[in-house]
C-alpha cells in the first residue's frame, strides 16, 4: 500500500515530483490549508512536509493516526510541537544544510547595511533629500571591529568566514564548539555568552529558539557590549528581548539593529523598533528566501522524506539520532540485538523495573550508540504496551512516563568478547541481566543473569531454570517429544555454587499453555518461561 506524504507548505516542485516518482509514495500538494481543514484530513497521511506557515500543534498529532515524519523545509522548527510528537512517536526531520548560504548571506547584508545606513540613505534619495541624506546618514567601518557570534554552527561558521574577510576580530560562543576546532577556524573561543559580548561591537545570533535561549539577548547583556554597538539577528524573533534592545538604543549605548525576525510575525505596525531612523536595517523574514535555498530545502526535505518510508533511513532528526546508510551498516546488527535483549529481559526480569541499562564494551562504546539503547527500550516497553503505541521515537517519552529510567554507560573491563553489549534492569536491589554479541555476521545472546548461554536472537525459546542434577533435561526433552514439539537447539548452563542450571531449548513453535504448566511441574524445575522473539 502505497505511503501518502502531504505538503501543506510551498516547497519547490522538484521536490513534490521527486516523492511521486517513488513507486509507494504519492505525494498531495495542498497549500493554504486552515487549521480545521488540515485536521479533517492530516489522518490519511504517513508524512508531512511544511516551512514555516503550517503549525503542527498537538491536536494535530492527535488527528494524524498514521502519521510516521513531518519533514520541515528549513531549520526552524519552532512552528512543530515536539512533546506532541514524541509522545505520537512521530519523527520531526528539518533541512539544516538548504539555506545555510543565503542565511548567512542575508545575515552578512544586513549587519553592512546597518553599518552604512543603507536603508536611511536610500528612502532620502527617493524623498529627495539627497544633500541632508548625505549629511545625517555618516555610517561605520566594519574593518578592525570585533564581532560576537553566539552559535557556531553552519550558519554562523560561514558568517565568521566572510566578517575575517573584512577583518573584523572574531569571538564566538557555543557549548559544542571545541578549541581546537575553534583554533583551526582562527577565532576566539569565548566560555559564555557574556564572555562574547563584553566589548563587541557587533553580535550575530545563530542558535535556536528554546526554553534556554529565549531572550538571550537581554538588558544585561547589551549592557555589556561596547558603546555604539549593531545586533544582528537572522534566526528566531525570541532570542532577543526587544523592549531591552529599544531601551539600550533610545540611550544611546547600542547604535542600532539589523533584524530579519521578530518576536511576533509579523511586528505590528507601532512595533517601536521600526520607527528607528538611523543604523537599521529591517527584513520580512528573507534569511532564507532565495532561488537556490527554496529549492534546495524543497528537495532535501524531499529526500528524506522519501528515503525514511522507504527503506527507514533517518536524516536530520531533531527528537532522535539519525540513520543513514553509513550507519545502518554499522550498527544495524546491534539494534537487532538489542531489541531481542529487551524482549527478553521484558519476560525474565523483574516486573516495572525502577532503570534499564544498557552498557557497551568494547570498540562498539566509542560508536553513536543511542538507537541502540533506544531499540532495547521500545522492546522492553512494547511488553506493557502490546498495542502499538511504543516506537522507537516515543520510547523515552514513554519511560518517562512510567517512572523508568534509561542509562547509559561504557566499560573498558574486557571479556572474551571483543564487543558486548549488556542490557539491565534494576528494581530496588535486585539485578536481572543480559548480554549479547556478534559472533561473524550472527547476533547472538550470551549471557543470561551470569549464566553464559550461546543463542539465536530470533525464534521460539523455552527458558528452563532447574535444580543441577541428572535426569530434569532430559524429563524436559521426553515432554516436548510426547507432545510433537521439535527441538532445533539447545543451551545449557550451570551454576555449581548454587545448585541450579538454566536450559535454553529452541523449537519450532510456541509451546501451548497446557505444556508449559506440565513443564512447570516437573520435579526440580523451578521456573519455565517461553518466548518468541
Amino acid at each position: 500500500m502505497a505511503n501518502r506524504v502531504l505538503v501543506s507548505d510551498p516547497i519547490s516542485e522538484k521536490g513534490v515530483d521527486l516523492l511521486n516518482a517513488h513507486p509507494d509514495i504519492t505525494a498531495d500538494f495542498k497549500v493554504g490549508l486552515s487549521p480545521e481543514e488540515l485536521l479533517s484530513i492530516i489522518g490519511e497521511y504517513d508524512a508531512l512536509v511544511v516551512r514555516s506557515q503550517t503549525k503542527v500543534t498537538p491536536e494535530v498529532f492527535a488527528a494524524a493516526k498514521n502519521l510516521k515524519v513531518v519533514g520541515r523545509a528549513g531549520v526552524g522548527v519552532d512552528n512543530i510541537d515536539r512533546d506532541a510528537a514524541n509522545q505520537h512517536g512521530v519523527i520531526v526531520m528539518n533541512t539544516p544544510t538548504g539555506n545555510t548560504i543565503s542565511t548567512a548571506e542575508h545575515a552578512f547584508t544586513l549587519m553592512l547595511s546597518a553599518a552604512r545606513n543603507i536603508a536611511p540613505g536610500h528612502q532620502s534619495v527617493l524623498s529627495g533629500s539627497f544633500k541632508e541624506g548625505r549629511k545625517a546618514n555618516q555610517g561605520i567601518e566594519l574593518n578592525g571591529k570585533r564581532l560576537a557570534i553566539i552559535g557556531m554552527g553552519r550558519i554562523g561558521s560561514e558568517f565568521a568566514k566572510r566578517a575575517q574577510a573584512f577583518n573584523m576580530q572574531v569571538v564566538a560562543y557555543d557549548p559544542f564548539l571545541s578549541q581546537a576546532r575553534a583554533d583551526q577556524m582562527k577565532i576566539e573561543l569565548a566560555e559564555t555568552p557574556d564572555a562574547a559580548l563584553e566589548g563587541a561591537d557587533v553580535v550575530t545570533l545563530h542558535v535556536p529558539l528554546t526554553d534556554e535561549t529565549k531572550h538571550i539577548l537581554n538588558a544585561d547583556r547589551l549592557a555589556l557590549m561596547k558603546k555604539g554597538a549593531l545586533v544582528v539577528n537572522c534566526a528566531r524573533g525570541g532570542l532577543i528581548d526587544e523592549a531591552a534592545l529599544k531601551a539600550s538604543i533610545d540611550a544611546g549605548h547600542i547604535a542600532g539593529c539589523a533584524l530579519d525576525v521578530y518576536e511576533e510575525e509579523p511586528p505590528a505596525a507601532d512595533h517601536p523598533l521600526l520607527s528607528l531612523n538611523k543604523f537599521v536595517a529591517f527584513t520580512p523574514h528573507l534569511g532564507a528566501s532565495t532561488a537556490e535555498a527554496q529549492e534546495n530545502v524543497g528537495i532535501q526535505v524531499a529526500e528524506q522524506v522519501r528515503d525514511f518510508l522507504a527503506t527507514g533511513e533517518i536524516r536530520n532528526a531533531i527528537n532522535m539520532p539519525s540513520l543513514d546508510a553509513t550507519a545502518r551498516q554499522e550498527i544495524g546488527p546491534y539494534l537487532d540485538l538489542a531489541a531481542s535483549l529487551g524482549k527478553l529481559a521484558a519476560k525474565l526480569g523483574p516486573e516495572n523495573p525502577d532503570s534499564l541499562r544498557v552498557s557497551y564494551h568494547g570498540p562498539l562504546g566509542k560508536k553513536d550508540t543511542g538507537l541502540i539503547s533506544r531499540s532495547a527500550l521500545t522492546s522492553l516497553l512494547e511488553a506493557s504496551r502490546p498495542d502499538g503505541q511504543v516506537n522507537i521515537v516515543n520510547a523515552p517519552a514513554v519511560a518517562k512516563e512510567m517512572g523508568l529510567d534509561l542509562v547509559e554507560s561504557t566499560i573498558n573491563a574486557q571479556t572474551e568478547y571483543q564487543e558486548l553489549v549488556v542490557v539491565e534492569l534494576r528494581k530496588g536491589d535486585k539485578r536481572f541481566r543480559l548480554s549479547g554479541t556478534i559472533i561473524g555476521k550472527s547476533p547472538r545472546i550470551v549471557e543470561i543473569d551470569k549464566l553464559y548461554v550461546d543463542i539465536n536472537i530470533q525464534g521460539n525459546f523455552l527458558i528452563v531454570r532447574n535444580d543441577d542434577r541428572p535426569g530434569i533435561v532430559g524429563a524436559v526433552g521426553t515432554l516436548l517429544g510426547e507432545n510433537h514439539a521439535n527441538i532445533a537447539n539447545l543451551s545449557l548452563a550451570r551454576n555449581k555454587t548454587e545448585g541450579n542450571a538454566l536450559t535454553v531449548i529452541e523449537v519450532d513453535e510456541p509451546l501451548g499453555a497446557e505444556l508449559m504448566d506440565q513443564i512447570r511441574n516437573l520435579p526440580g524445575v523451578l521456573s519455565a518461561t517461553g518466548a518468541t522473539l
